[in-house]
């Protein structure tokens, strides 16, 4: 089924300055920017860092991630639809559903070491009714620190989309358990409308679950890489 788009939605992002900047710059997404932009003010985000991306499709994430953390680094795409390769050897995407249990060993088979940042702009699908919204972007984000616990190394850090709401005071408080600096960022690239922010949690202050990280063949057969999309 063809998803059909008001036509005052497609004038106003085509008009829109970070839309034509990221079709100038060829970037996947005009989200590209609200991560870039982010780590120039907080560089959370380091060379040779080990970053994990969930909720990644279509990549604009990954191709800023992949510029920062450069060829000593490693970027990891994971989503529920493939994602058009990339060509660095450093960056991999794989398909999974990254609320799910398996996916954290799905994760590990793929990556040479703990991560130090996590990053989400996973959305849900949008319904329209404003209460039920933002309490499944609540709960996808608090999917994604949970995963993000348990896979970072300590001391490092999470990025990740949230909506307003009454839901959210919660999700903060939550976040600031386990993470030293807390910080509630709305990006220039964000649309002035729109009711997205993102959490900047820093420094995390301990590792609440030993993962074991040995990966060996069995546990790692079944992992689903862009490869296999390749005709």
């Amino acid at each position: 089924m063809k998803l059909i788009l008001p036509k005052a939605w497609i004038q106003d992002r085509k008009k829109d300055y970070y839309y034509k900047k990221a079709k100038a710059e060829q970037y996947r997404s005009r989200a590209t920017y609200k991560l870039s932009l982010t780590a120039i003010k907080y560089p959370f985000i380091q060379q040779g860092d080990v970053i994990v991306d969930l909720g990644a499709a279509p990549g604009g994430w990954i191709q800023a991630a992949r510029k920062i953390v450069g060829k000593t680094g490693f970027v990891l795409g994971v989503d529920l639809k493939p994602i058009a390769p990339f060509p660095q050897e450093y960056v991999r995407t794989i398909i999974a559903d990254f609320t799910e249990p398996e996916a954290l060993q799905q994760i590990l088979c793929f990556l040479p070491r703990k991560p130090d940042v996590v990053i989400s702009d996973a959305a849900p699908n949008i319904s329209g009714v404003w209460d039920v919204d933002q309490a499944r972007q609540i709960d996808l984000a608090n999917q994604a620190l949970q995963l993000a616990l348990k896979l970072l190394r300590p001391r490092g850090n999470f990025f990740v989309k949230v909506f307003e709401g009454e839901l959210l005071t919660e999700f903060i408080a939550t976040v600031k358990q386990h993470f030293e600096i807390v910080k509630f960022i709305k990006p220039k690239a964000s649309r002035a409308k729109s009711s997205e922010m993102y959490l900047l949690a820093m420094h995390m202050k301990s590792t609440p679950t030993m993962v074991e990280q040995a990966k060996t063949e069995e546990t790692c057969s079944g992992t689903t890489s862009e490869e296999d999309w390749i005709e």
